[in-house]
C-alpha cells in the first residue's frame, strides 16, 4: 500500500466520521422537535389528560440531549482513534441504554394511542 493510499483512506474515514456526527446531530434535533410537538403542542389540542404527553415530551427532549452528547463523544473517540491507530469500539451499555430509552418512549406512545 502506498503512502498516498493510506492518506486517502484516512481522509475518507475522517469525512465519514464527520457525516456520522452530523447524522447524530440531525437525529437529536429531530427528537427535540418531536418533543416540542408531543409535550407542548399536543396537550393544547387534546381534551385528554395533559400529563402523559408532557412526560413523553420530556423523555424525548432528554433523549435528544443525550443523542447530541453521544454524537459529540463518538466523533471525539473516533477522531482520537484515527490519530493513534487504535479501534474505536462503542460500549455495549451505551447501545443498550439508548435502545431501552427508545423502547420506553415507544411503549408510552403505544399506551397513549390505545388510551386516547
Amino acid at each position: 500500500m502506498s503512502e498516498q493510499t493510506g492518506v486517502d483512506a484516512t481522509r475518507r474515514t475522517r469525512l465519514a466520521n464527520e457525516r456520522t456526527f452530523l447524522a447524530w446531530w440531525r437525529t437529536a434535533l429531530g427528537t427535540e422537535g418531536l418533543a416540542v410537538a408531543v409535550g407542548k403542542i399536543l396537550p393544547e389540542v387534546t381534551d385528554d389528560a395533559h400529563w402523559p404527553y408532557i412526560v413523553l415530551g420530556m423523555l424525548l427532549a432528554l433523549l435528544g440531549v443525550v443523542l447530541a452528547l453521544i454524537g459529540w463523544w463518538r466523533h471525539t473517540v473516533v477522531d482520537r482513534a484515527l490519530h493513534g491507530g487504535e479501534e474505536a469500539v462503542t460500549p455495549p451499555w451505551l447501545v443498550a441504554s439508548l435502545g431501552g430509552t427508545l423502547a420506553v418512549a415507544g411503549f408510552i406512545v403505544a399506551v397513549l394511542v390505545v388510551a386516547t
